[in-house]
């Protein structure tokens, strides 16, 4: 029965939330959304118990950091040439403007988005549900699937591969290397993704649901 409660607990969070937000809510409700989330996987994590909290702060050294800049570049790469796929002629916006907001976002983005996304994502997913999963395969798997199905609310096939792509390899930097890593790794890919123009793909304003 446990259990079978656990398991309803999972897919009411990492399914029925996702879905009810990209269907229901606003745009604009996602930060106050990922809030609320974020709220109620720390007291889940803390109700579950055994929770390591120190693992959040410490681990930085077992980041490496060479490994994070070629990371960097590829995700670069990528961005660069989805847009250019996707949007023929684009060329990124360096205007003094568009540089002083990624200077903010730069800032922001890793505490107000990134942040609260590996505390869901990984740090409760992996210490309350991935046991259930049957193997630490699986459990990346499927951590990578409700990765980009928390995506859902953008409507776009790009985010849900990109968030899948990376869901995955931040569920196998935090088993391999812990929170800082998971963390420092979806920092950076956001903050690139943005400052080579996928923001476009990222920005509630642009959502247009299909029905």
């Amino acid at each position: 029965m446990a259990q079978a409660a656990r398991w309803a607990e999972f897919l009411a969070l990492f399914v029925g939330v996702p879905v009810v937000m990209a269907v229901f809510l606003p745009p604009n409700a996602l930060f106050p959304a990922l809030f609320a989330f974020t709220l109620a996987g720390l007291a889940l994590i803390r109700a579950t118990g055994d929770f390591d909290w120190s693992q959040l702060v410490h681990g930085w050294g077992r980041v490496n950091w060479g490994r994070m800049i070629l990371f960097a570049l590829l995700v670069a790469v990528i961005g660069l040439m989805v847009m250019r796929a996707t949007r023929p002629g684009f060329l990124p916006n360096v205007s003094p403007e568009r540089l002083s907001f990624l200077a903010v976002l730069w800032l922001l983005y890793p505490l107000l988005s990134a942040l609260p996304q590996e505390l869901i994502f990984r740090a409760l997913y992996f210490h309350r549900y991935a046991p259930m999963m049957g193997g630490e395969r699986r459990a990346r798997l499927v951590n990578a699937a409700i990765f980009s199905l928390a995506h859902l609310m953008y409507w776009s096939v790009v985010v849900a591969v990109l968030t899948f792509l990376g869901g995955w390899l931040f569920a196998r930097l935090y088993q391999a290397k812990g929170f800082p890593a998971a963390w420092a790794a979806h920092a950076l890919a956001g903050n690139v993704l943005f400052t080579v123009g996928m923001g476009a793909y990222f920005w509630s304003g642009n959502v247009v649901r299909p029905f």
